[in-house]
């Protein structure tokens, strides 16, 4: 067997990259998983898992219906099993996750890669800024959204400790280093990274480095930025937010998915259910994206340090 992939969550991986090596990096502690790929192991990651583990990784093609199937009839010979594509492509086997995997509750974990604006060149057809929303809309399904490579890493394992069906996305660009060593992580549980007294911004994914680097300017003109990463979208970690808000007194959430129905949603959901607040929010507004390079993308429809800045101060001004 060659040697395991080197640098698991090392700076300049992309979240892709790091689910794939801590699929290798789990493979001998957890020896009942497999892995199924839609025809994209070079895109996900888990070429690291196919070539180390040929045996337990299963190439299905370019039919993410069949896979979602024969993952969920998999997933009833008590095996752990993730069904692995990009994200707009998971969509076309909605019917299936509902049915097969959250219906039955079979231990099914769905990992996509190439969410959002981060997909870049490939244009609005391969963007996927609806799948946070529709996956927290289907009863049992648990909606993770780490910040960075050892995040992910740490929530693979999570995912398979978890008994049930879990949506995790990952990423396709070089993922910015938030921890220094790998986090705990917990389904249902989201972390302060920074304490703050006058705004609360609370994002998932790559927006949390962006939410670090907005409470950075914001530092500077002496507003006191609280920053939440809200990795686990669902269940959504009310408490955390709600303790956070009540202090502060004011939201800003950032996602890189259209403001309805992902995080912003959970957020305002959140707040109306228990502790009310004025919210902002940074994402895209519900249109679709075009293609260019993701960083022109980010400043294009605002998923920006500057936009979340900008936010806050529209925010403070409500309070």
């Amino acid at each position: 067997m060659n040697a395991t992939p080197q640098l698991i969550g090392s700076s300049g991986d992309s979240l892709r990259e790091a689910f794939g090596k801590s699929l290798v990096d789990l493979a001998t502690r957890y020896p009942d998983f497999v892995v199924l790929d839609g025809d994209v192991a070079g895109g996900t990651g888990t070429h690291h898992f196919r070539k180390h583990y040929p045996a337990r990784f299963y190439q299905c093609g370019i039919a993410e219906q069949n896979m979602v199937s024969m993952a969920a009839g998999m997933a009833t010979c008590a095996m752990p099993v993730f069904v692995t594509t990009f994200a707009v492509f998971s969509l076309r086997a909605v019917e299936q996750v509902r049915l097969s995997v959250a219906y039955a509750r079979r231990n099914v974990k769905i990992v996509a890669s190439h969410p959002g604006l981060d997909v870049g060149p490939d244009g609005a057809s391969a963007q996927c800024l609806e799948d946070l929303a529709i996956y927290r809309a289907i009863p049992g399904m648990v909606v993770l959204s780490p910040a960075d490579p050892l995040e992910v890493a740490a929530a693979t394992e999570a995912m398979l400790r978890y008994d049930g069906p879990v949506y995790m996305r990952s990423g396709r660009s070089p993922a910015q280093r938030i921890f220094e060593t790998t986090p705990p992580f917990e389904i249902g549980k989201n972390r302060v990274l920074r304490t703050g007294s006058d705004v609360t911004l609370i994002a998932c994914g790559k927006m949390t480095a962006q939410a670090l680097a907005a409470a950075d300017t914001l530092a500077k003109a002496s507003i006191s930025a609280e920053v939440i990463n809200a990795a686990s979208l669902k269940p959504f970690d009310h408490a955390c937010l709600r303790t956070s808000v009540a202090k502060t007194g004011a939201v800003v959430s950032a996602e890189d998915h259209n403001v309805i129905g992902g995080l912003a949603g959970a957020v305002a959901e959140s707040l109306a259910g228990g502790q009310p607040a004025p919210l902002e929010t940074v994402g895209v507004r519900d249109t679709f994206g075009e293609s260019g390079e993701p960083d022109q993308l980010n400043q294009k429809y605002g998923l920006t340090p500057a936009a979340i800045v900008a936010a806050a101060e529209r925010v403070l001004a409500r309070k």
